[in-house]
């Protein structure tokens, strides 16, 4: 009796991963391996090798976004842990307050601050740094390039991206039994050994989690790419996206680049689980 409820609420669910995550991923294995008439066919992989430097921007903008965020959500997740609930909510509030506006719309904002007559430029000009600038040097600038390069792509992944490290982080780290770190303390381990030996391996969940949920849209990131870096910093959603839609209309060839974004993002993730494991193994020995 227990089994028929048990599949008849699961029902939906099932309905819904099938139709919305199965049938599309089938979808695009089949679209890999054909041809435009429909025949089996390698060459849509055969031809991912001249879109080598767009999965080698890709996966490097998107490691190096993963690191900035984790190098900064890390250290914000063990601040909130250790403050009162009342801190820590009015936090958590703050930190998820740009994630009620559209995405766009926060991406387009820092179009306005970066751009060549942007906010910060205007501000370095009243200011007078770019005449300190040229005075030192002997130079004529005027602004400070920042939009359309990868620094602004980057910096819009993390800002985009930075709550999706911390919130893993902190709900593991406010969790830990604080009479481990006690115990550790008594035992004569200083702060620093504390927190490699302790606080470190047991967060290492979160860490993964948070690792996980930036560095997959980040590499597949196609709205940041085009706004700003102003379609010179072409990256894979980019590359997709034109195969789909744009006049270079490919959807084999855009599928084929998919499916290898899928399989390596996939071994990425199975590495690091794997890592986090023998982490945890080791701490529990």
């Amino acid at each position: 009796m227990k089994k028929n409820k048990l599949a008849l609420f699961s029902a939906p669910y099932v309905l819904w991963m099938a139709v919305f995550v199965v049938i599309p991923i089938l979808m695009i294995v089949v679209y890999a391996f054909s041809s435009a008439g429909g025949g089996f066919t390698l060459e849509n992989f055969a031809r991912i090798g001249d879109y080598m430097v767009v999965f080698t921007r890709s996966f490097k903008l998107a490691f190096i976004a993963t690191a900035i965020c984790l190098l900064l959500g890390y250290p914000v997740s063990c601040f909130l842990a250790r403050e009162g609930p009342r801190f820590q909510r009015v936090a958590m509030m703050l930190i998820m307050l740009p994630m009620w506006m559209n995405f766009l719309l926060r991406t387009y904002a820092w179009m306005s601050l970066l751009e060549n007559t942007g906010l910060l430029n205007r501000f370095f000009e009243a200011i007078g740094l770019f005449d300190l600038i040229n005075g030192i040097f002997g130079t004529n600038l005027e602004y400070f390039k920042m939009i359309n390069t990868q620094g602004a792509v980057v910096l819009g992944m993390v800002y985009n991206f930075l709550p999706f490290m911390i919130l893993p982080i902190y709900s593991v780290i406010v969790k830990l039994d604080h009479r481990l770190i006690e115990a550790a303390r008594d035992l004569g381990a200083d702060s620093a050994t504390v927190f490699r030996r302790v606080t470190l391996p047991l967060s290492l969940p979160g860490v993964l989690s948070g690792i996980t949920m930036v560095f997959v849209p980040a590499v597949s990131t196609f709205a940041i790419s085009q706004l700003l870096g102003g379609g010179k910093q072409l990256l894979l959603g980019n590359l997709i996206e034109m195969q789909f839609k744009g006049t270079a209309y490919n959807p084999q060839l855009g599928s084929a680049v998919a499916l290898v974004m899928m399989l390596v993002v996939v071994v990425c993730m199975t590495v690091m689980n794997r890592f986090g494991e023998g982490e945890e193994q080791a701490v529990m020995l």
